[in-house]
């Protein structure tokens, strides 16, 4: 059996590719993956580091705009399409795929494309609630199309060829109930924990603004205890804050994420399909600042589905302060009650069996 994965452009598309190829080998020994990305994309060196081959197509993006240079960047794009669709055909006769599966990024549309017509199996992920223009195109040739919440059927041409099946995530996310976790880190005392991470990168203006969180904290005593995730910022963020009381952290990169999202109590992030995967698959409160520097604003549809169910609450990054957040953690906090409600919203959302669905969904067009 040979599978090809195709994806790319952000681990959002990347990681989940990865769980169902795992997966694919400890159920099929034999099974040989092949994983085909963009040229000087993520993809490159993310997966070499998970033990698998990568091939790459020359591909990019179509920019929504007339301005001279996008309209410069469209007319290379298209000359780029005619390229990669060469190349992809060149991976499919050398690999010889039993089935082909994107999970978004532009380089998914050559290969599930030219698959497609070949009679290939064919199938796309998609882990955004809105899809992106990739997922989009596929729909239409892909045999089966497979979403992270059932909100997203309604965005597509063929509802007929979507199937819900959640979005893959990590086991390490199931391994520690909140207690266990908790020992797991070393927490003696009672007190509540946030965790708060803005991607693994880190964002400027909401460091800032965690900043003055821990600043409030501070003055108020450490009331809760709280570990933030800054990335790039981290220097400047611990220089400005300061010795911090017990409780309080500040980390580069929370390394052990599935741990201390498990020991938390609320969690204050971004809204990436991953992301929301993994709060909805463990019923984690969440306060939600989408990203609004995204394509389609898609991180704002996906934080509005856990929001609307009530499993989250939205805020947008220009609503946003450090005493904002400060309010709305010390108010969440305070009241079990509605952390249930949301725990509960989750939980009806959240399909943790997600790797299984797809797996299953994938093994019956092979049949």
């Amino acid at each position: 059996m040979n599978i090809l994965f195709t994806c790319g452009g952000t681990a959002g598309h990347i990681n989940p590719a990865v769980a169902l190829a795992k997966l694919f080998q400890e159920r099929h020994p034999g099974c040989q993956i092949l994983f085909v990305g963009a040229d000087g994309g993520m993809e490159t060196r993310l997966v070499p580091k998970e033990g698998y081959d990568i091939k790459t197509v020359t591909i990019s993006s179509f920019y929504r705009s007339f301005s001279p240079a996008a309209i410069k960047h469209n007319l290379n794009t298209v000359v780029n399409l005619n390229r990669s669709k060469k190349q992809a055909n060149t991976i499919l006769d050398d690999f010889k795929p039993d089935l082909v599966v994107g999970t978004g990024g532009y380089a998914s549309f050559p290969l599930v494309k030219a698959a497609a017509a070949r009679g290939i199996p064919t199938a796309v992920h998609e882990s955004n609630a809105l899809p992106g223009l990739t997922t989009k195109a596929l729909s239409k040739v892909a045999d089966v199309v497979m979403v992270g919440f059932e909100e997203s059927r309604k965005h597509y041409e063929h509802p007929e060829k979507v199937t819900v099946t959640g979005t893959p995530v990590r086991g390490d996310f199931f391994r520690y109930t909140r207690s266990e976790a908790r020992a797991a880190l070393g927490l003696t005392d009672d007190r509540p924990l946030v965790v708060s991470v803005w991607g693994s990168l880190g964002a400027a203006v909401m460091n800032r603004y965690v900043g003055e969180v821990f600043a409030l904290e501070k003055t108020a005593g450490a009331p809760f205890r709280h570990i933030h995730g800054a990335g790039r910022n981290f220097s400047t963020l611990t220089q400005s804050v300061g010795a911090l009381p017990d409780g309080l952290e500040i980390r580069e990169y929370i390394y052990d994420m599935p741990t201390v999202m498990a020991a938390a109590d609320l969690v204050l992030c971004r809204a990436g399909a991953s992301t929301i995967a993994e709060l909805s698959a463990i019923a984690k409160p969440c306060i939600l600042v989408p990203s609004p520097n995204v394509t389609g604003d898609h991180q704002t549809k996906n934080a509005q589905v856990l929001a609307q169910a009530g499993g989250a609450l939205l805020l947008p990054e220009k609503d946003c302060s450090g005493q904002v957040l400060y309010d709305q953690i010390t108010r969440l906090l305070a009241d079990e009650g509605e952390r249930a409600k949301m725990r509960a919203a989750l939980q009806a959302l959240g399909t943790p069996d997600a790797n299984e669905r797809i797996y299953t969904t994938l093994l019956g067009l092979l049949c």
